[in-house]
């Protein structure tokens, strides 16, 4: 039954959104075996979609739209669906987060579904279909996982941090990422790399890693996951008081957010192709 736009608070939304990502997630899981082979590629031939990214997108969207059917959808494989007016709710979705590694049957990647209401993301979950892994955010709400209220790491110098990030498909660039990592190696703890940012970051507000930056992503890559993290009280912003976004995403909690973002505009991480 459709719920009226009314009904818009963020624990309505988060409801709404854990139920879906629910079945999405289930459907990823149970289609892995036939939907790797049917795999092809976006903007490089490293940049890989499977059928069930577009499956799973595709019935994210039918549900949503039986529901709230004023809705907008703007998700990672078919775009925005509808405008959205002032005041009303526009969901972002990544289907599959992580989708090189669902196509190796590596166990990081995850379904991402967010709410967003005039710009603003106010609810979103971040499931894995593997584990069972569930964060959930709502704006003001804090930041949950299994019952557990995430509050991020208690690390408080650069050199003992455990850093999360990613690279980007298009050559150029991760010759110029891997040449920020070459120097950021020296000064953190060690890097993580595991392929999936909206994990990447419920990893950093959990504290299982202590921060995380990415260039390139884009909104249904860290919408949730960067709720997820603000809610458990790290900084999430981009370089020189940009906003997260295409150019960066930093997550750190703010005893490490200060160093860590000198050092990144220090080796121009925003920049390069």
């Amino acid at each position: 039954m459709a719920v009226e736009p009314g009904t818009s608070t963020p624990d309505t939304l988060l409801e709404i959104a854990v139920r879906i990502a629910r079945e999405a997630a289930a459907t990823a899981r149970r289609t892995r075996a036939e939907a790797i082979t049917d795999v092809q590629t976006k903007s490089t031939d490293t940049d890989v979609v499977t059928a069930a990214d577009r499956a799973v997108e595709r019935q994210v969207v039918a549900a949503l739209a039986a529901e709230r059917p004023a809705d907008g959808v703007l998700g990672e494989e078919y775009g925005d669906s509808a405008e959205t007016a002032a005041g009303a709710v526009r969901w972002i979705l990544d289907p599959i987060d992580g989708t090189v590694n669902y196509l190796y049957g590596l166990p990081q990647y995850a379904v991402s579904l967010a709410a967003e209401v005039d710009g603003v993301v106010v609810a979103g979950v971040v499931l894995n279909p593997v584990t069972g892994d569930e964060w959930t955010a709502t704006l003001g709400g804090g930041a949950w996982r299994g019952g557990r209220r995430l509050t991020g790491s208690l690390r408080t110098t650069l050199d003992q941090t455990l850093l999360a990030t990613g690279f980007g498909y298009d050559r150029a660039r991760r010759a110029h990422q891997g040449a920020v990592v070459a120097e950021l190696l020296t000064r953190v703890r060690d890097i993580r790399r595991f392929g999936a940012a909206s994990i990447d970051l419920c990893l950093a507000a959990e504290g299982s890693v202590d921060a995380y930056f990415e260039k390139g992503l884009n909104p249904w890559d860290h919408a949730a996951g960067g709720l997820v993290a603000t809610e458990a009280g790290l900084l999430v912003s981009g370089l020189d008081g940009a906003p997260a976004g295409p150019d960066m995403v930093v997550a750190a909690p703010p005893a490490i957010f200060g160093p860590l973002h000198d050092a990144l505009v220090e080796l121009d991480a925003a920049g390069g192709p």
